[in-house]
């Protein structure tokens, strides 16, 4: 039996992410210099490069966290010219569309670990408690965290808070997954549980740009990599061949200081 065409309309085709010449200047500082770049649905694209390139402020233009001074922001069905006006409904459907992993874990320290996940849901998506909370239990134990449910944050190690950070992003149903530096605020071997949880996000066909410095996860899990140096993009491409042979000087250097350290 061929499905109808209203049953068809309630599963639109996602866009991913494209981002049309985006520009940052902090006075006469360039941070981002006419930046384009296309993340396609399902994907997962790894952004790395030297400090100072400008990758944070890159990511944090998709959500307007940061408001570029010229470009055009897609993120699947909603645009946003940030040299214009944006209308506020349009910014926070925007922002629902896409959640956000930061290095610091943001986690309100007075409510517990539970009520860190659902408070957002309550807010944002007029959830009961009741639902907020069944919600919460599930992504707590994706995360492998649900006997931490009644904890606080503080009584919790750093990879526990980023795991943390994770399920209450993932709890307002993204399509769309932002991390920056996930695992940078935390030690190696506790970044493994972070970097666990991101891999399974990928293998169930999350759209995700991650900035990350773990060459490894670059490498073997992101579909495509793009190196940031000097405010710009220099390269892009297969993961594996871009760590193999670099094909920009700069590049190079990059690759040869991080993986010779």
């Amino acid at each position: 039996m061929t499905p109808s065409t209203s049953a068809q309309e309630k599963v639109p085709t996602q866009l991913g992410i494209r981002l049309d010449n985006i520009s940052k200047k902090y006075g006469e500082h360039v941070v981002l210099d006419d930046v384009s770049l296309h993340v396609e649905p399902g994907s997962v694209t790894a952004l790395i490069g030297p400090s100072g390139a400008g990758k944070s402020t890159f990511l944090r233009c998709i959500n307007l966290l940061e408001r570029p001074d010229s470009g055009t922001i897609q993120v699947d069905h909603h645009t946003i010219h940030p040299g214009k006006s944006v209308n506020p409904k349009d910014l926070a459907a925007l922002r629902r569309t896409v959640g956000m992993v930061f290095q610091s874990f943001n986690l309100f320290p007075h409510m517990s670990v539970l009520n860190n996940i659902s408070f957002p849901q309550q807010r944002v998506l007029g959830k009961s408690r009741e639902e907020a909370d069944a919600r919460s239990m599930q992504l707590l134990e994706r995360v492998g965290l649900e006997e931490k449910a009644a904890a606080h944050p503080g009584r919790c190690s750093g990879g526990q808070q980023q795991r943390i950070a994770i399920a209450r992003a993932l709890a307002l149903d993204p399509s769309i997954m932002l991390f920056d530096e996930p695992t940078s605020a935390i030690d190696p071997e506790v970044g493994l549980e972070v970097l666990a949880v991101m891999r399974e996000l990928a293998s169930d066909g999350m759209t995700m740009l991650v900035v990350t410095h773990e060459m490894q996860f670059a490498r073997d899990v992101s579909d495509t990599l793009v190196v940031m140096a000097d405010c710009k993009i220099i390269e892009q491409g297969d993961p594996r061949a871009i760590m193999t042979d670099p094909q920009e000087a700069r590049t190079r250097r990059f690759l040869r200081a991080v993986l010779e350290r």
